[in-house]
């Protein structure tokens, strides 16, 4: 089995951890590619030397890889959507970060979570993504996220207004400090801090989130994803700021801005053992009483 293992700098406090992790695939015969700057954490070690390939791109990994397993937080594995594209390759992320509601492992199991891939026990969920359609172009090779497309006023400065429309007709002239339009995976993130709903993984919807909207009576709208979401946008600054998930860019009122849906979508695994609806209910501490 093809293994790809990723992680951002940052993880010198799980070192043994991260080793766990590495000789439970060795042990289970895992063909694996580790991310270069991973290898920093064991500088001057010789217990993994010639045990795997490492890997710095994306051109470096194989064709055929089984899985893609990310090391870290919901950003980690949100890192993961450029490093797959459009190959479908399964991503299993290990949560090393702190809330985590696309992780479904943690570093006390890492050796059950391991047996459990290698072995099949596990669902593969497949995530939809939202896609920019920009005027000129933006973010490379890589216009899509899995969490959600967001307008944002780049300085201290007023308010911006974003004009909206679905399918060619007007939504609404937003007067605030940013927009967010969200998938489904997305809407526990930057959405739900603005608040956004919280939708099922399965939703084929999208939701567009006002961030500090000037007129009160403003709220989120559901909307079909193969809806077709355009944007103008203005304000008294010259620019404001575009991104996908954590991917950001500068832009002015001359772009012309559209998302949809993405014609491909993610693949993330679950082990058997995890549910997101279990994940809601510990990660938001629903049905808690603190009195007891």
């Amino acid at each position: 089995m093809k293994i790809a293992l990723y992680g951002r700098p940052g993880l010198d406090e799980q070192v043994a951890e991260v080793r766990q992790l590495l000789d439970a695939f060795l042990k289970a015969n895992a063909t694996l590619w580790v991310y270069g700057p991973l290898l920093c954490l064991f500088e001057g070690e010789e217990a993994f030397e010639g045990k795997f390939s490492v890997f710095s791109e994306r051109e470096a990994l194989p064709e055929k890889l089984d899985f893609f397993v990310t090391i870290g937080g919901d950003g980690t594995l949100l890192d993961a959507v450029d490093w797959v594209g459009e190959r479908q390759i399964p991503v299993l992320g290990i949560n090393f970060g702190r809330l985590g509601f696309l992780t479904s492992a943690v570093p006390s199991k890492v050796r059950e979570a391991v047996d459990n891939l290698m072995h099949g026990r596990f669902v593969i969920e497949k995530r939809s993504m939202i896609r920019l359609h920009a005027e000129p172009g933006l973010f490379g090779r890589v216009p899509y996220a899995l969490n959600e497309f967001a307008l944002h006023k780049k300085d201290s400065s007023s308010m911006i207004r974003i004009k909206t429309l679905i399918n060619g007709e007007v939504l609404n002239n937003y007067y605030a400090d940013g927009l967010i339009v969200s998938t489904p995976t997305g809407s526990t993130g930057y959405s739900i801090s603005c608040g956004g709903p919280i939708m099922l993984p399965d939703a084929a919807t999208f939701v567009i989130t006002p961030v500090a909207p000037h007129n009160l009576n403003v709220r989120p709208v559901v909307v079909r994803d193969d809806a077709e979401i355009t944007f103008e946008i203005e304000g008294m600054g010259h620019q404001f700021l575009a991104s996908l998930d954590s991917r950001m860019e500068t832009i002015d009122a001359t772009y012309t801005l559209k998302v949809t849906r993405n014609s491909f979508g993610f693949q993330l695994v679950r082990l058997n053992d995890y549910t997101y609806l279990r994940s809601l209910r510990n990660k938001l501490l629903w049905g808690i009483d603190k009195r007891n």
